[in-house]
């Protein structure tokens, strides 16, 4: 029998003392060997209290002082990564851990060097919001154009990344610009990405939902920034 593939699941953490002791339940559960790093970006909900006192030996957990965005909290995490491929992973229950066999093959058949997990490939979702919906695929089709890729979902919270490949990077965006930042950068630097069809539960904004059009407007921003000024 082989041996259970090793990655660093990266968790950034703000306000999410609700679902963030079941997310990390559910990646434990996965049957990978998980290193966990949890990032937390101070948060003032109890999350930071409950993390503290959590002890698990393949769990660390990481905290800002104060609030950076959720960039800052991946960058923080990735340099403290130690497996061969590391996978994002929401601190919400947006996401599922279950899918992570379906986006780490193409690393691990050595096809890829990042991979998307696609919310808009015919994975099962929940219905939500329509203009949601638009935002992003408009802004992944401002990104395919100034980036020359044809992906369906650049703004996905769960992506994956050989270690090796993800340290070449300089990553600088703080906040929700991390996601056009990574696709432009490993776009140039001519990265072999995948995608594949992953689940999605979507959130309210009463259930505990962060994102709004204020972030639109900072990734659109940060998509012409990285094709023309960085």
């Amino acid at each position: 029998m082989a041996e259970p593939m090793e990655i660093s699941v990266v968790i950034p953490v703000f306000n999410e003392v609700a679902t963030i002791g079941q997310v990390i339940e559910r990646v434990l559960k996965t049957g990978f060997d998980a290193e966990i790093i949890v990032v937390d970006d101070a948060s003032n909900d109890g999350t930071r209290e409950y993390l503290k006192q959590l002890e698990h030996p393949r769990v660390n957990c990481f905290f800002h002082s104060v609030n950076r965005g959720k960039g800052a909290a991946l960058r923080l995490g990735f340099a403290a990564a130690r497996k061969r491929f590391v996978i994002v992973q929401d601190a919400d229950l947006e996401y599922d851990p279950r899918d992570f066999a379906k986006v780490l093959e193409p690393l691990a058949d050595d096809r890829a060097d990042m991979v998307f997990g696609s919310r808009f490939l015919g994975g099962p979702h929940r219905v939500l919001f329509f203009w949601h919906y638009v935002g992003n695929r408009f802004l992944t089709l401002i990104s395919n154009a100034f980036n020359n890729l044809n992906l369906t979902d650049m703004e996905t919270g769960m992506k994956a990344f050989r270690r090796d490949r993800l340290l070449e990077l300089k990553l600088s965006a703080d906040r929700f610009t991390f996601e056009p930042e990574i696709t432009a950068k490993a776009a140039r630097a001519r990265w072999r990405i995948y995608e594949v069809p992953i689940s999605y539960s979507g959130r309210t904004y009463d259930e505990g939902k962060k994102i709004g059009w204020r972030d639109a407007i900072g990734a659109l921003a940060a998509i012409l920034y990285y094709r023309f000024m960085d």
